[in-house]
């Protein structure tokens, strides 16, 4: 067992098929973010008001919605950049979005859940930080990479180096 010494981050080639899904992935979640922040500000909602204000069936206030907005337009910069960067911020908001629901769910009933959060909210945390997590790992975790796949190639060098060899050879 060799050690490996590849890092989440290689490059991904511009115009690798992973990139569309990368991007795809921040570009959608990123849109749904932004939308849900304006409609949250549009409603003038207080910045910080804890009551049943709602939007798009989630409930919030103008801290959560300046929030979402920031946070889609994060993503919608990593849709812009794509490659190795979309995966990463993908993976990493996933987390947060994830951490975020467990925070949240735990303050729930008490007098600092000050993004207004509701269950429902809680679980729309969760979907959204697995749906991003998918998105990033997509094509770069698994036990089943298929060889062509750039993560595969860095995670496996030697291998890979054979492998081109032996493809140059029948050309």
């Amino acid at each position: 067992m060799h050690p490996v010494n590849a890092r989440l981050d290689e490059h991904l080639p511009a115009d690798h098929k992973l990139n569309k899904v990368y991007r795809v992935g921040a570009g959608l979640t990123g849109l749904l973010l932004v939308v849900f922040g304006i409609l949250g500000l549009v409603h003038r909602i207080g910045f910080f008001n804890t009551g049943g204000d709602t939007v798009l069936a989630l409930n919030t206030n103008g801290a959560l919605s300046v929030l979402s907005i920031c946070i889609g337009a994060l993503l919608i910069a990593g849709m812009v950049i794509g490659g190795s960067f979309a995966s990463t911020l993908n993976i990493v908001l996933g987390l947060l979005f994830i951490a975020s629901g467990f925070v949240n769910l735990a303050l729930l009933d008490t007098g600092m859940n000050f993004l207004a959060f509701h269950i429902q909210n809680v679980l729309f945390s969760f979907v959204v930080g697995v749906m991003l997590m998918w998105f990033g790992m997509y094509g770069r975790v698994g036990s089943a990479l298929p060889h062509d796949n750039p993560y595969w190639r860095a995670r496996h060098p030697e291998q890979a180096a054979r492998e081109q060899r032996a493809t140059a050879g029948r050309r």
